[in-house]
């Protein structure tokens, strides 16, 4: 076993249970913002939509695997990244493709459906990737993972969250008005602060063994974030749409992954490091392409 897997990081059992609350609080509050509607609404742009649920979870989960073939990262680090990119999409994509003046329509049906398709998606493309990759699959083996008790965890975390928060935007539109807004912001700054507590709750080992996941993470985002801009200009999307793909295929529900992490490979080092830096790192890559674009009217806003 590698050193930075026999760090013990300090996360115990009620730490989890806050983080499984705060993940539960923020699909809730997206939840608010969605109707059955927007998923037909969606249906009116197949293509833009077909592409960004293929990017996210048929194209990354396997340029992932060929990323780790390169790299040849620790067995640890490479499962992290693997887990990542069987992830949903982030909740945060939303705001920065508003931001960046893209298509935020598109961008929210693709998070809601890429959620939605993740209750199956996120456990069997881990299941798949992490025992093909000979880097990986003798952690598989260890920890005899079932894509099923996977499947649960997600359901509870994801599906609960989303039918609730939709029901209560229907059955009482008022109330989910006043508080739609505050709970998306509270939602955010309490994920994005559960991570960054973590980090600094355990921040001596993350500086021991950052120079392990700092480029790693730094290629697999911008990865991401550029095949993501690639392929929707090779299928001819205009320019807003290409910004929604590019943030729903670079930002990972890195939060999900952590309590992944924590349920099926009790906090394994190397995993749960750079899981947690995807979490900051997407934050700050995200924000600063979206303020590049902000400032750059697409092209059919110009015209």
């Amino acid at each position: 076993m590698a050193p930075i897997d026999q760090v013990q990081l300090s996360f115990n059992p009620q730490t989890l249970t806050l983080l499984n609350t705060v993940l539960g609080l923020v699909m809730f509050g997206v939840a608010l913002e969605l109707k059955v509607d927007d998923f037909r609404a969606a249906l009116k742009t197949p293509k833009a939509l077909a592409l960004g649920l293929f990017g996210h979870h048929i194209l990354f989960p396997a340029m992932t695997y060929v990323l780790v073939w390169l790299l040849n990262p620790i067995p640890s680090i490479a499962l992290g990244m693997i887990l990542v990119s069987s992830c949903p999409a982030g909740h945060i994509s939303n705001f920065l493709v508003h931001y960046a003046k893209g298509n935020t329509a598109l961008s929210v049906s693709v998070s809601a459906l890429s959620t939605a398709v993740a209750l199956v998606m996120t456990p069997l493309n881990f299941a798949f990737w992490g025992s093909l990759s000979p880097v990986t699959s003798g952690l598989m083996k260890q920890v005899a993972m079932s894509p099923w008790e996977m499947l649960e965890v997600i359901v509870l975390l994801l599906g609960v969250p989303l039918v609730l928060g939709m029901w209560v935007a229907r059955r009482y539109p008022a109330v989910a008005q006043r508080i739609r807004k505050p709970m998306k912001i509270l939602s955010l700054l309490v994920l994005v602060g559960f991570i960054v507590g973590a980090l600094a709750a355990n921040f001596k080992h993350f500086l021991a063994y950052i120079q392990f996941v700092l480029l790693v993470v730094f290629i697999h985002n911008l990865l991401a974030l550029v095949t993501g801009y690639s392929l929707a200009t090779a299928v001819g999307l205009p320019e807003r749409d290409r910004r929604a793909i590019t943030f729903e295929m670079g930002i990972q529900n890195s939060g999900l992954g952590l309590i992944l992490i924590f349920n099926f490979f009790n906090g394994l080092g190397g995993m749960a490091i750079v899981t947690a830096w995807w979490g900051i790192w997407h934050i700050v890559a995200g924000m600063t392409l979206a303020t590049y674009w902000k400032n750059r009217a697409p092209d059919g806003a110009r015209s």
